[in-house]
């Protein structure tokens, strides 16, 4: 008897056993089903067209570079639809995102939709996609650098203050807002301003094939609505995503029925930041507090 019963226990725990290695095997292939067929459900081939949303204040962002270097290795992304919705920011942020453009645009077509707002370091990243749309009522252009600061030194004489500054030359740290700013510190700040214009001016010129007498026409810093825009050659045609995704098709032969993907950008302080957002707004964590020096923006009302 108690050899049978022992068998029994025996037979039992191996049947156990042989229940737990199928149900973890049925586990493992459904798991892997899941992931091939989230890879190739949207096609054939996989494919899908990515879409980089730009929103606020446009900085360097080497998050965003590595994602969109990423795209453009990516053989299932067969094309980039860019969303700007931007006043602009600092120059070296709308340079470095107009080369990110450019760089996935060497391997598939990039197209770039203008929202609410797309001027200045918004405008310069837009002409690194291939082709630029706008809605009628968008608002762009904005061509142009500035560098601010303010001269407080009358109001810190009044206050009995007096800064003491001593540095290498007279040049250092102009323009600075607790020194007088002097003709030669203004125009040697001129002369940077002038030559990030000329720069953007090139840029603009050479992505929209005209003449560099006409870009200086068109920038003087003025903005222009989506249809004025069109109109003057800074932007092709007008419309959204819909016309965008049919010239992609028309134009470049983008299958029309592979789904848009939102291209995610890896960031260390992504979750908290996030829920800080969420939870007080931008206002203590403003992007704008780290503009300094040369910017291209364009601010109404404070934007």
């Amino acid at each position: 008897m108690s050899l049978d019963a022992d068998r029994l226990i025996d037979r039992r725990r191996l049947k156990r056993r042989l229940t737990f290695w199928r149900l973890a095997a049925i586990v493992a292939i459904v798991v892997l089903i899941a992931v091939v067929a989230g890879r190739y459900a949207d096609g054939v081939s996989g494919g899908y067209v990515a879409k980089l949303a730009v929103e606020g204040i446009i900085l360097d962002d080497t998050a965003r570079a590595d994602a969109l270097a990423a795209i453009a290795e990516d053989d299932r992304a067969k094309a980039l639809i860019v969303y700007i919705d931007s006043p602009g920011g600092s120059v070296v942020g709308g340079e470095s995102l107009f080369l990110g453009l450019r760089a996935v645009a060497a391997a598939k077509p990039v197209v770039a939709i203008m929202g609410d707002l797309a001027t200045s370091a918004g405008y310069m990243a837009a002409i690194g996609a291939d082709r630029v749309f706008a809605r009628a009522g968008s608002v762009t252009g904005s061509i142009g650098v500035i560098m601010q600061s303010a001269d407080v030194t009358g109001l810190l004489d009044k206050l009995g203050i007096k800064p003491e500054i001593v540095k290498s030359a007279p040049l250092k740290a102009q323009p600075n807002p607790l020194e007088p700013f002097s003709p030669e510190a203004r125009e040697a700040t001129r002369v940077v301003v002038a030559d990030i214009f000329e720069l953007f001016v090139d840029m603009v010129a050479e992505r929209r094939e005209m003449a560099h007498e006409q870009v200086l026409g068109l920038a003087d810093g003025r903005v222009f609505t989506g249809r004025q825009a069109k109109a003057n050659g800074l932007v092709d045609d007008l419309g959204g995503e819909a016309e965008a995704r049919q010239w992609l098709t028309e134009a470049r032969g983008v299958a029309e029925g592979l789904p848009v993907r939102p291209v995610k950008i890896a960031r260390e302080d992504g979750w908290w930041r996030e829920f800080l957002d969420a939870s007080v707004g931008k206002s203590v964590f403003s992007e704008r507090l780290r503009l300094d020096g040369l910017v291209s923006v364009w601010h109404p009302d404070g934007r």
